[in-house]
């Protein structure tokens, strides 16, 4: 029990190649991540390479938002791409997530995994679902819009 794991799914009707650049490049996460939109007045930090490893994003906003950073940390193109998440605020913590695209014919499985060790609150709500539910209702938030951007 020192470590969480949430995974979620979706296949997407486009190739790698095509949604590849929009996990990357962490200024085209506007367009999908599920977290967008919480906080309108959002402040955000772009920093180090354009993209892929060492690329940084940090933003600080409402209690909704939080604040923390993101970096892009491991990149195998077009099939792989890990990112080291630390919030701030609400509450600190760290995590992983990994983005894994699995091309199955014309189409590709996406599978967005995040691990990290546990908080109190991650302790208490992990064996009751509670933890997965809510974190995993914004990746298939996030995967769904992925999908709708990969598909134009």
């Amino acid at each position: 029990m020192g470590e969480y794991t949430i995974t979620r799914t979706e296949t997407i009707a486009a190739l790698p190649e095509r949604i590849y650049p929009l996990i990357v490049d962490l200024h085209e996460w506007r367009r999908w991540s599920p977290w967008e939109g919480l906080d309108d007045g959002l402040d955000r930090d772009y920093s180090g390479a354009e993209s892929g490893v060492g690329a940084r994003y940090a933003w600080s906003g409402n209690r909704k938002a939080g604040k923390g950073t993101m970096e892009i940390t491991e990149v195998t193109e077009p099939t792989r791409v890990a990112v080291a998440v630390a919030f701030e605020k609400p509450m600190k913590s760290t995590s992983t997530s990994v983005f894994t695209l699995a091309p199955r014919g014309a189409e590709t499985e996406v599978t967005w995994t995040m691990t990290g060790p546990h908080s109190l609150f991650s302790r208490i709500a992990a064996p009751l679902g509670i933890f997965d539910k809510m974190l995993g209702k914004d990746f298939e938030k996030g995967l769904t819009a992925l999908k709708s951007e990969a598909e134009i």
